[in-house]
């Protein structure tokens, strides 16, 4: 048996795909004395361990003396055999395992360093040598005593015989790129090229597989075989499968949020995607937390572009100012819109809780609005600025009326009270007012009046008195204000609850 300490590498396993086939090695052996090759299924049938292989067809042999499987130059004969799997509960008799002999030259074999280790002076004391204990017995023949014997056993895989018999193949030539020519040939060869030690053939392959995309399949045991190399070796193998940091997939979440909403001349079907990639992420915390951040840097940016807005620093001229201007609402009415994309994933998948009280806790912000829309400047620039900002308030308004997002009493009160006076500059200074905005504007008064009646009836008393403004001449255009002042005067006259409960 050969020591461990020959060996660098440990033994690998050998995986298989059976549809794989490996085309450099459908025609190694042209002939036995015994058997014949089936080249339907392009695999060389085993012998008894008395036949010898007569011929081979070799892949570019380094020289003409020294040709793969040729009897008349050959010095070593190579036994391969199915090895005997150590949870078998039965063993076969050896007369019966089927096996192939192949004449090889040890000044060849010497590349790989399994094979230099058996033929080094210290075992060539020896004329029969066997890997596992398993020793070929000398014939005693004459033409057969100038040749050293090796015996190796393979694992019992479909096409393991093939396969060591193109790596033994490769020996002999300097062509790897002929026959490692897939990721799939590349992943049957590695093993054996790391079993045998043959390391020119092991960074081949890991050279191929660095190069070439993988399939879902083929990664996995790209991943069985990263822990049989090198640290260098593996080194590209791993970066290709490893993340770089641990918050990389927020990172990568975050930088497609902000490809959807600034970079993409049809955004509209990059949002769909990214969408999509966020409604699928398994990760709902990663989710909430990549919204969260790019909700709060489009909000910031609306915020800053109408309070310069709305309180310039007049410093140059007015044709200097009034292009600043027009700046500053472009500015607000672009990251508007990716605020209300932002409110919709964030309602979407229910991680809407910090965004409904952020925009609840903005009174400077909405007073910057009152005086925004007051004047005419804003209506030949942006004319859809407002419908965009009440968009996002009242996509943010409904979820809390219908309990998608389960916001606390003071943060209720507040959204109330800090954007009802928008709302309501909106309606008078917003005109002609179009079609869109009549039924954007009604459906927020309904979803107000929703909020106000979960309030105390102090805070709603104090509401309810600014809504007056969403009356009209006709009762019947304004239900939703009658039902409201009518549940608010049916609960004001009944008698002290407080009382019932003694």
């Amino acid at each position: 048996m050969i020591p461990s300490s020959t060996r660098k590498r440990q033994r690998v396993p050998h995986h298989h795909t059976s549809s794989t086939r490996l085309s450099s090695t459908a025609a190694v052996i042209e002939s036995f004395s015994d058997t014949t090759i089936s080249d339907s299924s392009q695999k060389l049938r085993r012998t008894s361990s008395s036949s010898t292989i007569s011929s081979a067809t070799a892949i570019t042999p380094k020289t003409s003396a020294s040709s793969f499987n040729d009897p008349s130059t050959a010095d070593v004969v190579l036994r391969l055999f199915i090895e005997d799997s150590p949870f078998d509960s039965a063993s076969s008799d050896s007369a019966d395992r089927s096996d192939i002999q192949i004449y090889l030259h040890s000044h060849v074999i010497n590349r790989s360093k399994y094979f230099a280790a058996l033929l080094s002076d210290r075992w060539q004391r020896e004329k029969t040598i066997g890997r596992n204990n398993n020793a070929a017995e000398d014939s005693g023949n004459d033409d057969h005593s100038k040749f050293l014997h090796l015996n190796l056993g393979v694992l019992d895989h479909p096409n393991s015989i093939t396969v060591h018999l193109t790596v033994l193949q490769l020996l002999y030539t300097n062509d790897f790129a002929t026959v490692i020519n897939s990721a799939s040939t590349a992943l049957e060869i590695l093993p054996v090229a790391l079993e045998l030690l043959f390391e020119e053939c092991v960074k081949s392959c890991v050279k191929f597989l660095e190069a070439v995309p993988w399939s879902e399949e083929e990664e996995k045991r790209v991943l069985c075989l990263i822990p049989f190399l090198r640290e260098e070796e593996s080194k590209e193998l791993l970066a290709r499968v490893s993340p770089g940091k641990d918050d990389s997939c927020e990172e990568m979440l975050h930088g497609l949020i902000l490809a959807a909403i600034h970079s993409h001349p049809n955004m509209a079907f990059v949002k769909a995607f990214v969408a999509k990639l966020l409604r699928d992420f398994s990760s709902r915390e990663s989710a909430r937390r990549v919204l969260e951040r790019a909700f709060e840097t489009s909000l910031k940016i609306v915020k800053e572009s109408l309070e310069e807005y709305s309180s310039p620093d007049f410093r140059g001229d007015h044709n200097e100012t009034e292009a600043i201007q027009r700046l500053n609402l472009h500015t607000a009415m672009t990251n508007g819109r990716h605020l209300l994309w932002l409110v919709e994933r964030m309602i979407e998948l229910r991680v809407a809780d910090s965004a409904v009280k952020e925009w609840s806790e903005q009174a400077a912000f909405t007073a910057d609005l009152q005086r925004a829309f007051r004047d005419d400047a804003w209506r030949n620039i942006v004319p859809g600025l407002p419908a965009v900002v009440l968009r996002c308030t009242c996509k943010l308004a409904n979820a809390v009326a219908a309990g998608t997002i389960l916001a606390a009493r003071q943060v209720r009160m507040k959204l109330v009270k800090d954007w009802l006076p928008v709302l309501i500059v909106c309606k008078d200074n917003v005109s002609p007012m179009l079609p869109s905005h009549k039924t954007l504007y009604l459906e927020l008064e309904e979803t107000f009046l929703r909020i106000i009646s979960t309030l105390p009836m102090s805070d709603a008393q104090s509401l309810l008195q600014q809504c007056l403004s969403f009356s009209t001449r006709n009762f019947e255009d304004c239900p939703h204000l009658v039902t409201a002042f009518n549940t608010w005067f049916r609960r004001a006259t009944q008698p002290p609850q407080l009382e019932n409960l003694d």
